[in-house]
């Protein structure tokens, strides 16, 4: 792998890849310009669903008894799975040493944090009741009301918050020599005044290298646990509970699994265009995603693995309630959304499998696209056919999305990808120091 990397960038100097590189940072083209106003757009038709579920009120949702979670939670859940493709390229395969992160990573790590700040709105709109939320925060209050700290839900707040905190300071430390490359390129005014505190003094010397090396090391082996753990503590608010469905011990690797299977699928389906769009298609090559294409694979066999367990545990438990809720999956009121889920997740990435298949980029965007719906429905599906389908029949109860939650949901996208599209266009969206190191070393035919 590494051969084939080195000789492919063997022909480009140290400064054509600086220059093809900071070239995605120019002025914006026809269609940059389209999908920033049609991302705009979503994000108003998201804001503007909000605000008529805080004046009218959450009866809005279709949301009820005793489907109290609904669109909400799943957005969330799946928002901070989306998340975790871009800590697992950053840091534990900088760990293992696999050399076809060194173009993607730094995309996926933003996209780590455009979406766990996205997953962060959901609680404050499934709140409803916004101007209340302060009841969430672990603060003393007039009603000396404290949150309960044996709370699963408190848990998320503290695992998510630490997540969220050391994947932005991973992703700042790894920005800063390619802020300085991008700061020694712009003129003199303002934004080589802000570059140069971004840059936080970088020249570039021997010893600075050597401490950032240290830095970079001691975040990717703090930032890699936190992969495991924080979707293990989001699958521990259904684990601890008592709801059919739901209270298993599976739901730890279960929803890790799931959780880097979505955020490899969101990765490829922003990288495909993402190439195209900036001409980077030699930096970005068919190397790169064919790799992702084989660990989407081994991800979603874990994941399909993981399903056929479900069922074994539930008729191996003995357990009349989880038995009667995974035969009411496949075949009750949410069989559509179960075989959505099953098809998307745990079949169609199989197509991998096939060589051809794994080196189309074409095949390759439409499979992601495929894995992205099978996740959401695959929250859908856990949250909501427990709830609806619980202990005794005279309270079970059927919920479907209201035309606001899925106005709220189109929002979501919307502004995760008006993150994304103003990103790549203030930073580099490749890291270019990485990328350097794939390449020969002689620096012959222009400087570093």
């Amino acid at each position: 792998m590494a051969e084939s990397l080195t000789n492919n960038l063997g022909r480009f100097t140290y400064a054509e890849v600086n220059r093809d590189i900071l070239a995605t940072l120019g002025r914006p083209g026809p269609v940059y310009s389209v999908l920033l106003l049609l991302c705009f757009g979503l994000v108003a038709v998201g804001a503007g669903c909000w605000i008529h579920l805080i004046r009218t009120g959450i009866g809005v949702t279709g949301l009820n008894n005793p489907v109290g979670w609904g669109s909400f939670i799943t957005n969330f859940v799946f928002w901070v799975g989306i998340g975790h493709a871009g800590t697992l390229i950053s840091a534990i395969l900088f760990l293992l040493r696999a050399s076809w992160r060194t173009a993607i990573f730094r995309a996926a790590e933003a996209s780590t944090i455009f979406a766990v700040a996205t997953a962060g709105l959901f609680p404050l709109i499934h709140v409803g009741r916004i101007w209340v939320v302060y009841y969430m925060m672990p603060i003393p209050n007039g009603r000396e009301l404290w949150p309960q700290f044996r709370s699963p839900l408190m848990w998320d707040v503290l695992a998510i918050s630490t997540y969220l905190t050391v994947s932005l300071v991973f992703f700042c430390v790894g920005l800063v020599p390619d802020v300085a490359a991008l700061r020694d390129r712009t003129p003199p005014g303002p934004k080589r005044w802000i570059l140069t505190i971004a840059s936080l003094g970088w020249l570039g010397s021997l010893q600075q290298w050597k401490h950032y090396m240290a830095a970079y090391v001691f975040f990717a082996g703090l930032a890699t646990p936190l992969v495991i753990s924080v979707h293990s503590v989001v699958s521990w608010d259904f684990a601890m509970s008592v709801v059919p469905g739901w209270h298993t011990t599976i739901f730890a690797p279960y929803f890790v699994a799931g959780a880097i299977l979505s955020g490899l699928a969101m990765v490829i389906v922003i990288l495909i265009p993402l190439r195209v769009a900036f001409r980077i298609q030699h930096i970005i090559r068919p190397f790169h995603f064919e790799s992702m294409a084989k660990l989407l694979l081994l991800t979603s066999l874990i994941v399909g693995y993981a399903y056929a367990v479900e069922f074994f545990i539930a008729w191996y438990s003995g357990n009349p309630f989880e038995v009667a809720i995974f035969a009411y999956r496949p075949t009750g009121d949410y069989a559509l959304p179960f075989w959505t889920m099953v098809i998307c997740n745990a079949f169609i990435p199989l197509l991998i499998f096939f060589k051809r298949v794994r080196k189309s980029l074409a095949a390759l965007f439409v499979i992601a696209l495929f894995v992205n719906v099978g996740m959401w429905f695959e929250r859908f599906n856990i949250i909501v056919t427990s709830l609806a389908h619980e202990y005794f029949p005279h309270g079970w109860g059927l919920y479907s999305l209201s035309w606001v939650e899925w106005g709220i949901l189109l929002g979501s996208f919307g502004w995760f990808f008006l993150l994304f599209l103003t990103f790549v266009k203030m930073l580099p969206s490749v890291a270019v120091a990485e990328v350097k190191e794939s390449m020969p070393h002689p620096l012959k035919g222009g400087a570093a």
